[in-house]
């Protein structure tokens, strides 16, 4: 049998209840961890580095301001750099789905650098004394402008240190094939029909300038979250707080981070929704559905390698079959399309949480928007790196798209401005009932000679832009 943990009796303010003697949270957090027994998830690395880094700047303001013994506030310093250091991550127990505005959360904070502090200064965990979760550690702060602004921290760390660099390595991906499939010309597709020829290298730019616009908008997510809500402590007066305490904090964060980080002009607006979060969430979904689309083009062509397209040859990573000997599959795309999905779902929370959490003074589903926004920031950054990685960068290509090139049809777009669109549309019917090619069909029922028509119909002449075609004979 297992052994019930031993447990040590601790007050706060609704009174004594038991907490797990060896815990470094306390009473309330205890409450929330019993109140809120919903999922297994909980506040990850990133967040709770953030508001690790919070408190640390605060406690080292509160002291040059002169708000807070010095020697409590090195106490708190120290204690803080090791939640920083996420030597206490297993501490922070309370679920993601509790209190809306994350006060347990800020609380679960409050306590494990309270008592790792004075068990530093020689007190036993659960005496609240001489540092106090509430008086000390939270001094000049509220969990209403904490927690939105450790949201807002981790995510804009977690983008520039993590996200950015992985889209970027995929866009250096795509634009290495590009140019090393540019002298490929193969048939284009609309409505999943044959279109006119394009450039293998021209489809892979597309999927480049696809990033790039995502690593631009994710630079404006990151620039919208920089402007941080803290200061309006409450309900955005700033009740409770030293009028130059925010000021400080923020420029302290900005030293640690890196951060072109401000405090807001209007802390009413910023406390009372999570808009930069909601933003951000838009840019972040954004980026999936372009990974989606790549993804699906990407193994489109690659389908087969006999029975499909197999214009592209992808990187074989593992057996595709427990049946079937032989068979791989595009196993690191299906990956990229399955967090896509997760992202794109992420986001229908955090755009719910944006409108229905935002109650006057307070948005009260900061947790979950929190949860969705950062780990849609990590499935992202993690799933660019491995498809560049385990996909990209192997993908070669096949004769099959250049063979097919003649055989489409489409490419009688070249011959009507030379004889007509219906004219060019009756060739191109007559080649599809009897398997001609167009230019056999144009060598019939035209006048013009094979090498009119060698010229009207090279495929490389099409797939230049502003390349026009003369008229000639018809």
């Amino acid at each position: 049998m297992t052994q019930a943990p031993q447990m040590r009796k601790e007050k706060d303010s609704m009174g004594e209840l038991e907490v797990p003697a060896r815990a470094y949270y306390g009473a309330t957090t205890r409450r929330a961890e019993l109140n809120f027994p919903i999922s297994h998830l909980r506040f990850g690395r990133s967040f709770i580095k953030a508001i690790g880094q919070i408190k640390q700047s605060a406690a080292l303001v509160n002291r040059d301001l002169g708000t807070l013994d010095p020697n409590l506030a090195d106490a708190i310093v120290v204690a803080a750099q090791k939640v920083i250091d996420g030597k206490y991550d297993a501490e922070f127990v309370v679920d993601i789905f509790q209190t809306g505005s994350g006060t347990s959360t800020n609380m679960n904070a409050n306590e494990v650098i309270s008592n790792v502090s004075n068990e530093a200064m020689g007190s036993p965990l659960g005496t609240r004394k001489p540092v106090h979760p509430n008086d000390h550690v939270n001094k000049g702060q509220s969990s209403n402008d904490v927690i939105p602004t450790a949201i807002q921290l981790a995510a804009a760390v977690a983008i520039m240190d993590s996200l950015l660099p992985a889209m970027r390595e995929l866009e250096d991906s795509l634009r290495a094939k590009s140019k090393e499939f540019w002298p490929i010309v193969k048939t284009g597709r609309t409505h999943l029909q044959d279109a006119t020829p394009i450039r293998l290298g021209q489809e892979f730019l597309g999927f480049a300038g696809q990033i790039e616009n995502g690593r631009r908008r994710a630079r404006h997510a990151l620039s919208e979250l920089c402007v941080l809500p803290l200061g309006g402590t409450a309900v955005g007066t700033g009740i409770g707080m030293h009028p130059e305490f925010a000021t400080r904090v923020i420029a302290k964060l900005r030293e640690m981070t890196g951060l072109d980080l401000s405090e807001t002009k209007n802390h009413f607006q910023a406390q009372a929704t999570i808009d930069p979060v909601v933003e951000a969430s838009s840019s972040l979904k954004t980026v999936a559905v372009s990974l989606m689309k790549i993804g699906n083009d990407i193994r489109f062509m690659g389908s087969g390698p006999r029975a499909g397209i197999g214009e592209l040859e992808i990187p074989a990573v593992q057996p595709g079959s427990s049946i079937m000997p032989g068979k791989v599959n595009p196993v690191i795309i299906e990956s990229v399309t399955m967090v896509s999905a997760r992202v794109i779902g992420n986001d229908a929370t955090v755009t719910i949480a944006g409108h229905a959490g935002s109650l006057l003074e307070l948005n009260v589903m900061m947790p979950v928007a929190a949860h969705s926004l950062l780990e849609s920031i990590d499935l992202l950054a993690a799933s660019c790196r491995n498809f560049a990685r385990q996909c990209v960068n192997g993908l070669k290509a096949t004769r099959k798209g250049p063979e097919m090139v003649e055989q489409g049809l489409a490419i009688c777009t070249a011959l009507a401005p030379v004889i007509g669109y219906d004219a060019a549309a009756a060739i191109a019917h007559d080649a599809a009932e009897t398997g001609e090619t167009v230019k056999q069909v144009a060598l019939r029922k035209t006048r013009l000679s094979l090498a009119e028509l060698d010229n009207i119909l090279d495929p490389a002449a099409m797939v230049e832009p502003g390349t026009t075609i003369s008229s000639g004979g018809g």
